[in-house]
């Protein structure tokens, strides 16, 4: 099969297959991450899997760097690709690289340290925040592999190697799910906790790991590990650029412990452990959406370098096709799927598990507009446009959300919760298809 280069010309076939590795890649990230939930949840029990799903925004927030360097930075290596200036491309990207490791050494020993006293401010007392405390600490240790495991998620399709990438992700969610029916599955009870946090961190070594081991030596991409210097201003630009996807997963994490409070409120730790069920899938479904964003921006952001306005209007528009397809097939699953789901997690708890089903059921709802939300902030990011992008991310989830969750419970109690979000993402969707329209000529990709 012919190698697809950033330079092409994108049909729907070619868009596709170029995309797929990554969302690939991203979906099977968020699947071994639901097979933790599913160890815990089944091998350990409902306590320490509430106490996962309570702490996990926390540690999400801590991650977010891997996100930010790898949006922002990728959008201004593929524009210097599409300028034709290799070396300063190959010279910022190993900036980002040792940035953003250096980052995640600092955060994971910041983590470590103040775990606790976060974890008792956000609420928890007694074995939940003995049980948080205990999984954050494990899984912190690997924080720097997991901020470069995301940064090179994005990287790995500037270099044209989105294959590889997917290969990488694979490996690393084979050893999670391996080291999880070993540790969690075999250990004593009062250690599946601690076992499931270690099976996780080791995934993210070898996710983030084998990565920096690739570009350190000599390859066949178009990036490689090397001598840099500081560039201030380039770290700047890649922060800014980057703001929106930092933004979202701050913003996302901040809502998560949001929601966590509402439902401790309405519906006590049983609500914590159904809105857990829900995230896991939604991080799959909406990891879908991410993976095409991830997978389309060095395109975007090298033919708009390249000032390839007609393939960038082409993009756009067979992207907003694509995703309306993608949008309608997952609602149509989530509703279909909501019962299984809930057995596979709670089915030990009739209560738990009824009202994981009905929250599933209004909560599949937003997967019909989450897409054009995630692409359109991501659309945003590949053209440089980082302020836009982070407007579009910061009210999703940040104003959109916070409002809802605070305001529909009131009305609606507990359905009012799962409601939220559906209304959230639908003013996002609202608010892109503003931006686009609105930054057209700026832009010429309409």
């Amino acid at each position: 099969m012919t190698r697809i280069k950033l330079s092409d010309h994108f049909t729907y076939g070619r868009l596709l297959r170029f995309t797929l590795p990554s969302i690939v890649m991203m979906i099977f990230t968020s699947v071994y991450g639901v097979v933790d939930g599913f160890f815990v949840s089944n091998f350990a029990g409902k306590a320490p899997f509430t106490a996962v799903n309570f702490i996990m925004p926390f540690l999400m927030i801590l991650s977010t760097v891997g996100f930010m360097f790898g949006a922002g930075g990728t959008a201004i290596v593929s524009k210097s690709f599409g300028e034709g200036d290799f070396d300063r491309a190959n010279r910022l990207f190993s900036l980002f690289v040792y940035v953003t490791l250096a980052l995640g050494v600092l955060f994971a020993a910041l983590g470590i340290a103040f775990s606790r006293p976060i974890a008792r401010f956000l609420g928890a007392e007694g074995e939940l925040l003995e049980n948080s405390v205990v999984y954050a600490r494990v899984i912190l240790l690997a924080l720097p592999f997991q901020v470069l495991q995301f940064l090179f998620q994005s990287f790995f399709v500037t270099a044209e190697k989105p294959q590889l990438g997917l290969a990488v992700t694979v490996s690393s969610g084979v050893t999670n799910m391996v080291l999880d029916a070993l540790l969690v599955g075999l250990l004593p009870r009062e250690y599946k906790l601690i076992g499931a946090a270690a099976a996780t961190g080791m995934s993210q070594v070898v996710g983030g790991g084998v990565p920096l081991l690739y570009f350190f030596r000599k390859n066949s991409s178009l990036l490689r590990l090397g001598r840099t210097s500081f560039d201030g201003k380039a770290i700047l630009r890649a922060t800014v650029n980057g703001s929106s996807e930092f933004m979202s997963n701050i913003s996302m994490s901040l809502v998560g412990m949001l929601y966590n409070v509402q439902l401790m409120k309405y519906a006590g730790e049983d609500g914590v452990a159904a809105y857990g069920v829900m995230m896991y899938v939604s991080m799959i479904f909406s990891a879908a959406f991410i993976g095409y964003s991830i997978g389309t921006a060095p395109v975007v952001g090298f033919h708009y370098g390249a000032q390839n306005f007609e393939e960038l209007k082409g993009l756009l528009r067979r992207s907003v096709i694509l995703i309306g397809a993608f949008s309608v097939s997952m609602v149509l699953a989530g509703e279909l799927l909501a019962v299984p789901l809930s057995l596979l997690f709670v089915g030990y708890d009739r209560a738990l598990m009824d009202l994981t089903v009905s929250g599933f059921r209004w909560f599949a709802v937003s997967f019909l507009f989450m897409g054009y939300a995630i692409y359109g902030s991501g659309f945003f990011t590949a053209l440089g446009d980082g302020v836009t992008s982070a407007v579009i991310s910061f009210l999703r989830t940040m104003v959109f959300q916070v409002a809802a969750v605070l305001l529909l419970p009131l009305l609606w109690k507990i359905d009012g919760v799962w409601i939220s979000i559906v209304v959230a993402e639908f003013m996002a969707m609202a608010l892109s298809a503003a931006f686009l329209v609105g930054k057209r000529k700026k832009y010429n990709y309409i």
